[in-house]
């Protein structure tokens, strides 16, 4: 993972880092491998987040054919 400092800005950096790490799931993979995780608790949670995935999938197409609404913009202030 890459990120570059412009104009000696580190606090910038250092946000898009944590954001870049956030969406790839750095941070859940620390905190699940910071105790022992036994197997069967390991499928569980591996199946459920295959459920997490296509349900999301699912949704996102059933979206983009138009059967049901998309969610409304946020609004920042």
């Amino acid at each position: 993972m890459q990120v570059l400092v412009r104009d000696n800005n580190v606090d910038q950096a250092l946000r898009v880092l944590k954001k870049k790490m956030q969406r790839e799931g750095v941070f859940r993979e620390m905190k699940r491998r910071a105790a022992y995780e036994k197997p069967s608790e390991r499928r569980v949670r591996e199946q459920a987040d295959a459920v997490r995935r296509a349900r999301k999938l699912a949704r996102k197409q059933a979206q983009r054919e138009g059967l049901i609404a998309k969610p409304k913009p946020r609004v920042r202030g």
